[in-house]
């Protein structure tokens, strides 16, 4: 039997420091390692000597009644402590125009090149604000770093913060008992390693290109959505609008058969999309996936596994994220159904019907993601017709239109599903060949970008971590 030293080697030197606290907390998070590593270091500043703006460039900002809005024109997208992880900022809850825009919370809009720490909960989350991100408002248990650019490249000092270093003194400073937090002057010294004017500009470059990627994944997934109902003939779903629609009050239905009884199921919006989208050439989703499938995953037992001998398990939140946070799992003790193949679009199929949850959005897997096993919680639709790629699925299944109809097919009690019947009377319109073929490489180009941001983020983290070990070695 082979036997596993659990042991961290601590200084005397590293007790002292901490006051001679004799809990493992401080030792073992790897702070102190970080701190001692750059103490090494030639040339280090303090955070704040780099930053500027706000508060020194530093800053969070105050509690606020936050007021929401549906309509676009009146709303700001609003990024909370989870929210600036996500891949796809389409469906980002609007806070109220005027409230954002006033002088108590103007300062609280986030610019392209700030680096944004999560500040309350989960520490040290952190996101790079991205040229399509201008416009957005972030919430207090946001804390935003703005770089000055006279003094350091923004993309450097993002990648020194979102690094294992730099994250694990953001984590190290943080303070409370149950919820814990972090305030700007807790991280106003961290020590910021500094290397000649070509290692920062070749790190700072990748971050900015991988940023510019995302950017450009986002807008590609817009597009195809659009393109999408342009070509079928269906330009008015673009933009649903579906609170400002009368609400579905005092209906009645005339027919009711053995499927369901629940009024949800009949809701005459979600009947008056299932009509439009009718009315042009389609095939149902059933029709569709039945040569491939259109299920929920295997119930499994998870057994906990070494990441280097294991595989990632992506749930319902995390798997919207830039990089999903799952558990490592043995894929060995686990069914084979918890990957998927190339071009699944995986629906969140299991919650609540709360406007700013997952239930029913959906993902799309394909090129990295695949590496990934997935819970059973996951609607997998995959088609089963190679002129009706999965691709195409998606561009229409991101859609404001297939939410709220895939909403309206709820059953279930306090958790949520799908209904297993209706999800499958679902009309798909189609457009010519060629447009299909047009919109499916626009999704697919999309997933190419976001693909290669991860790589050049990987490689800026890999480069500047080359550097620091070399330079304190």
């Amino acid at each position: 039997m082979k036997v596993v030293s659990l042991t961290n080697p601590v200084t005397s030197e590293w007790l002292a420091d901490q006051e001679f606290r004799l809990d493992p907390s401080p030792y073992l998070s790897g702070a102190l390692e970080a701190r001692k590593l750059l103490e090494r270091l030639p040339n280090t500043v303090r955070l704040d000597s780099v930053t500027a703006g706000y508060n020194g460039g530093i800053f969070n900002g105050p509690k606020f009644r936050r007021v929401y809005v549906s309509d676009p024109e009146h709303g700001v997208p609003f990024l909370g402590s989870t929210d600036m992880l996500e891949a796809d900022f389409t469906n980002l809850p609007r806070l109220k125009k005027s409230d954002a825009e006033s002088d108590k919370l103007a300062y609280l809009q986030v610019k392209p090149g700030m680096t944004l720490i999560s500040c309350s909960g989960s520490i040290g989350r952190m996101g790079y604000v991205r040229p399509d991100m201008t416009g957005f408002w972030s919430s207090q248990d946001v804390l935003k770093v703005q770089a000055d650019p006279e003094r350091v490249k923004s993309g450097y000092l993002y990648a020194f913060l979102s690094s294992r270093f730099g994250e694990a003194l953001v984590k190290s400073s943080a303070y409370g008992a149950i919820i814990q937090h972090i305030e700007p002057h807790h991280i106003a010294d961290l020590p910021i390693p500094r290397f000649n004017e070509g290692i920062e500009q070749r790190i700072h470059d990748l971050i900015e290109e991988s940023a510019r990627l995302l950017a450009d994944f986002q807008e590609g997934l817009v597009s195809a959505t659009e393109d999408f109902f342009k070509s079928v003939g269906l330009p008015e779903l673009i933009d649903l609008r579906w609170h400002q629609q009368e609400r579905d009050l005092g209906f009645e239905v005339e027919e009711v058969g053995p499927i369901s009884l629940r009024a949800l199921n009949f809701a005459p919006r979600a009947l008056q999309v299932v009509e439009k989208l009718s009315s042009v050439p389609h095939r149902t989703l059933g029709e569709i996936c039945a040569e491939g499938n259109l299920g929920s995953g295997t119930r499994f037992k998870r057994i906990d596994a070494d990441p280097t001998h294991g595989v990632q398990l992506v749930g319902q939140r995390q798997g919207f994220w830039l990089r999903p946070e799952g558990r490592w799992i043995s894929a060995e003790q686990a069914p084979p159904g918890i990957f998927t193949q190339d071009e699944t679009v995986m629906i969140a199929a299991q919650g609540t019907l709360g406007e700013n949850e997952v239930f029913c959005r959906p993902l799309f897997v394909t090129g990295s993601w695949l590496k990934y096993a997935y819970t059973q919680h996951f609607l997998r639709v995959v088609s089963g017709d190679a002129e009706i790629p999965g691709a195409y699925l998606f561009a229409f299944l991101r859609s404001e239109a297939a939410f709220r109809l895939l909403r309206s097919m709820s059953v279930g009690g306090k958790q949520q599903d799908i209904h297993e019947k209706l999800r499958g009377k679902i009309p798909i319109p189609l457009a010519d060949l060629d447009d299909r073929q047009r919109i499916a490489e626009t999704v697919r180009l999309a997933y190419c970008n976001r693909d290669r941001a991860d790589v050049l983020e990987d490689q800026a983290l890999a480069l500047l971590t080359k550097a620091i070990e070399e330079a304190a070695a």
